[in-house]
């Protein structure tokens, strides 16, 4: 199983559209912030391996440069034995003064940190996540899917929503459930008050075309007639 992160996902939908020729080497470049080089260098790896081609290829690899596990466990006897009631400053300087070991300083705290030699910090910076870059112009890229709740008194209905992803602006409107029917009226107001856009990205559901309906959609003859690609996402996670 090969597990990816959205901007991954994306990566994916959008090079499988350009392996049929379903979305220009230009566009996908706009798509996915990258150099033209770069896509097609995607194209070819995704035509050798598939969808892999997203992986890098030193994923599951063990590093070249990885300290010995000989080498940690005798550090570690070291510390619980001989050196169990120094601060971590001291030793690192005893390791290197009496045991001719040289360790890289956050190795070392990380040895120490898995006997509880040193007691982690309770407060931790949070992870820094890069988004992915937000395309460059209006009408580029849009996403489209349905949110059902209970809103209104208990009443079930369905925001269909359309999103612009360049500037957020958003179109949407509740309807009794989610059809085809809602979502074209959605996508034709956007187009009658933005013009027409490249591309839709969505979810695999059968109104877009997915494989409840692959092939007879009528959303995806609409889209086909005005030139708007549609580009559909594995996962939830894939759309963010």
């Amino acid at each position: 199983m090969i597990i990816m992160d959205p901007k991954g996902q994306l990566t994916v939908d959008v090079i499988a559209k350009v392996a049929q020729s379903k979305v220009s080497i230009i566009n996908a470049a706009k798509l996915l912030n990258k150099s033209r080089r770069t896509i097609e260098r995607y194209l070819k790896r995704y035509q050798q391996v598939g969808i892999q081609f997203v992986i890098h290829r030193n994923t599951g690899r063990t590093p070249a440069n990885k300290t010995p596990d000989s080498l940690r466990r005798h550090v570690q006897s070291l510390i619980k034995e001989k050196y169990y009631d120094v601060n971590f400053q001291h030793l690192a300087e005893l390791l290197d003064t009496n045991e001719n070991i040289q360790i890289k300083r956050e190795t070392l705290r990380n040895w120490a940190h898995d006997i509880h030699h040193v007691e982690r910090a309770k407060r931790r910076r949070s992870k820094v996540r890069k988004r992915r870059e937000r395309m460059e112009s209006e009408g580029l890229f849009l996403q489209m899917d349905g949110s059902p709740h209970r809103g209104f008194g208990g009443k079930k209905s369905c925001l269909i929503a359309i999103i612009d992803d360049a500037t957020s602006e958003i179109h949407a409107e509740f309807f009794k459930s989610e059809t085809t029917k809602g979502c074209l009226k959605v996508m034709r107001e956007h187009i009658e008050k933005k013009g027409l856009f490249k591309a839709l990205y969505v979810d695999r559901a059968g109104i877009f075309g997915g494989p409840k309906r692959c092939n007879f959609s009528q959303m995806q003859r609409a889209c086909e007639e005005l030139g708007i690609e549609i580009i559909f996402a594995n996962s939830p996670q894939g759309r963010g």
